[in-house]
């Protein structure tokens, strides 16, 4: 894991130095930095938390002949695999690491390299021979990747801050941005809060070439509903099938060269979690559980997590944090660099500080909401399918009396309003009853908010990537478009970035098996109500790790 800028163009090496000094939580083992001397203008640099070959992995990396260079923030989870193909074929390695590992995979498949990566990363590599950086990002984007334009020059860093340190970049607002946060809590995929200062999506590559040019391709997106129907997976087959592909995706997770654990929350994603953990190795588990004490009931699952650990023989870690939100607030600011709305980054940062004191790599049960139905706004969907079915006069008095009746809450998290919310679109297409449950800020609310001359500066469809993200379903089951939606948006744009930033933030390695691309992929060949079989949330994880995990923790909310 770690932080990674650079730039091609006329920029000065003592920006890229300052640069890294603001990466330096995200790498404190070791730093290092390459600037062409080909009259190329171009550097790169990483500030380094190492994992993986601790002695021989340092970055940047150049392959034998000199003409490729990379720096590389993630890790490769099939490295040993490709290491073994790219050596019968005849490369010999001087390292063991996964970063000379994806040299390998250029040098053999050059830019469609990135297809044969199974893991979490952001790279840069220069191509001395094509004059020509390649920047990518992994398909679900657990690994963020920044960048600018201006004047010939590009800049590239693992976060916003790092690109402030060049003086040509202003601190202006992305207005199209600002409405996206309003709307839903977080910027979009493809943009940030300043202006000029974009991210490359998840899946996607960046070709820059020696004047500053750029090409942008998209190289992955989910199965489409003509491909996961072709792969459909029948009920009687899907439990074992959901046990299998997270027993692979934590294999490949378990790979360390330092101290490794789990977060166990006591919840069915984490403690599935370490029940796969605990089928592919005999060897010490440690696993990390917080209480926030009497102040936060609601929160302390220790319980459950404690008959886990006792199940599984797990090397069990439990405390207890008395938070003063107050005295967090401002490092959790400064780590994301711009508004970020989702409340949980919180609690995240505080678990990620109690487990960084025993381990530098955690597994994390994020992913497995979006992937195996666990949100009740899918049981909402659910229930809209059946109002849609009653005679449209029912249907408008319904309607119109919830929003009469039901008052309208200062806060979106307010179940009334929520409810409001539903029968306000109770009329509308599934996609855009979907949209509106998951809105921060609804549209009629920001025209309350917003005054006339920012609202004018927005150009785009506040939930263009929502729509495009709920197309992948064809015309099928509105659920599966729930599903597609919030696994191209809300967990890359919110969760994950939450993840990364928060546990980044005390050089911490997150691993989320739940998100696997694999996993994913093969969970969409599953019917939505396979997956959400009457209103039991996450009732298909709950099957497959029936008999493996104690009752309490599969029967629980």
């Amino acid at each position: 894991m770690c932080g990674i800028a650079g730039y091609v163009g006329g920029v000065a090496p003592s920006t890229l130095s300052a640069m890294l000094r603001t990466l330096k939580h995200r790498g404190p083992d070791d730093e290092g930095a390459w600037v062409g001397d080909d009259g190329a203008r171009i550097g790169l640099g990483m500030t380094r938390l190492a994992i993986i070959d601790l002695v021989t992995g340092r970055q940047p990396m150049t392959s034998p002949d000199g003409q490729l260079h990379v720096v590389f923030n993630g890790e490769i989870y099939n490295f040993r695999e490709l290491r073994t193909r790219f050596a019968a074929a005849g490369r010999s390695f001087a390292t063991t690491s996964d970063t000379e590992v994806i040299l390998a995979a250029y040098e053999r498949h050059g830019d469609l390299c990135v297809e044969h990566l199974r893991g979490m990363f952001a790279f840069a590599l220069w191509d001395a021979r094509r004059r020509r950086l390649l920047l990518a990002r992994d398909r679900l984007g657990k690994k963020p990747l920044y960048y600018w334009r201006g004047d010939g020059v590009l800049l590239f860093a693992s976060e916003i801050k790092a690109l402030l340190c060049h003086p040509r970049i202003s601190r202006a607002v992305d207005w199209d941005a600002l409405h996206h946060y309003l709307a839903f809590g977080y910027t979009p995929a493809d943009r940030s809060m300043f202006a000029g200062i974009a991210k490359l999506p998840p899946g996607h590559l960046l070709r820059v070439d020696a004047t500053g040019a750029v090409e942008r391709t998209s190289y992955w997106s989910l199965p489409d509903a003509a491909a996961t129907e072709a792969a459909r997976v029948t009920a009687k087959e899907a439990p074992a099938l959901v046990r299998h592909e997270l027993r692979e995706a934590v294999r490949l997770r378990l790979e360390s060269d330092v101290p490794l654990g789990v977060f166990l929350s006591g919840g069915i994603d984490s403690s599935a979690i370490v029940a796969s953990a605990r089928e592919v190795t005999s060897g010490r588990l440690s696993t990390f559980t917080v209480g926030f004490g009497p102040a936060a009931p609601s929160f302390d699952e220790r319980v459950y997590a404690r008959e886990v650990a006792e199940r599984f023989a797990t090397d069990h870690h439990e405390e207890t944090l008395h938070p003063v939100i107050a005295d967090v607030l401002p490092s959790v600011i400064r780590h994301f660099d711009e508004p970020f709305a989702d409340s949980s980054a919180l609690p995240t940062f505080m678990v990620a500080q109690a487990t960084a004191r025993h381990v530098k790599v955690a597994l994390s049960g994020i992913g497995g909401d979006e992937t195996f139905a666990g949100y009740p706004r899918y049981l909402g969907l659910r229930v809209s399918e059946v109002f849609a079915r009653l005679p449209r006069s029912l249907r408008t008095m319904s309607a119109r009396a919830g929003q009469r009746l039901l008052p309208e809450s200062e806060t979106s998290s307010n179940w009334g309003d929520r409810l409001r919310r539903f029968a306000a679109g109770a009329e509308r297409p599934p996609f855009e009853r979907y949209v509106r449950w998951t809105r921060f800020f609804t549209d009629e609310q920001l025209d309350k908010l917003v005054v006339p001359g920012v609202r004018a500066s927005w150009r785009m469809p506040v939930d263009a990537g929502h729509r495009a993200a709920w197309a992948g379903q064809g015309h099928g089951d509105p659920v599966d478009g729930a599903f597609r939606v919030d696994l191209l948006t809300y967990l890359p744009d919110d969760l994950l970035v939450m993840a990364d930033r928060m546990s980044m933030a005390h050089s911490l390695e997150l691993r989320a098996p739940f998100c696997d691309h694999r996993l994913i992929e093969r969970s969409l060949a599953i019917a939505p109500r396979v997956k959400l079989p009457g209103v039991r949330l996450k009732g298909l994880l709950r099957q497959a790790f029936a008999g493996v995990l104690p009752p309490s923790v599969v029967r629980r909310r």
